[in-house]
């Protein structure tokens, strides 16, 4: 993922194109800075897991700060936010369909043998371990909840 972002960086700034020079330093900013927090924590740099939760992160941050701008009539600013998710997204692997996030909710339920909605932590974990940056975990929160009767 690191290499993808600094070609890309590199095309944009060789096509003058500001914004997505713009997004892209945010990104490789901050993936370096997560390369540091792993130094920190005795690895060399962090997984690509950790970096898609990265971007996952970075995108929720921006679609808030959309909608923030939105309501206080900044469209501008809105639609900046909205370009810099759509660079971001460009590095994150398709998002699942609704039948996808179904099916998988389906079969965390089963794989960890969750009865109730106490169990909902193990089920949310075993999702979170297997499709972090590709599913909304909070909206995925409510399909579990009706699934296990909650």
């Amino acid at each position: 993922m690191r290499d993808a972002v600094a070609a890309a960086t590199k095309d944009a700034m060789k096509a003058r194109d500001a914004e997505r020079t713009g997004a892209l330093r945010l990104i490789g900013a901050a993936i370096k800075d997560r390369d540091i927090e792993a130094r920190g924590a005795g690895r060399e740099t962090a997984t690509e897991d950790e970096l898609k939760q990265l971007l996952a992160k970075m995108i929720k941050q921006r679609q808030e700060s959309a909608t923030v701008y939105e309501q206080n009539a900044r469209p501008e600013l809105a639609a900046k936010e909205r370009a810099e998710i759509a660079v971001i997204q460009e590095f994150l692997p398709k998002p699942l369909s609704d039948e996808e996030v179904a099916a998988a909710i389906e079969a965390a339920v089963a794989e960890t043998g969750a009865a109730s909605i106490k169990d909902m932590g193990k089920v949310m974990g075993a999702l979170k371990a297997k499709y972090t940056g590709v599913m909304d975990f909070a909206a995925a929160n409510g399909a579990i909840k009706a699934k296990l009767g909650g």
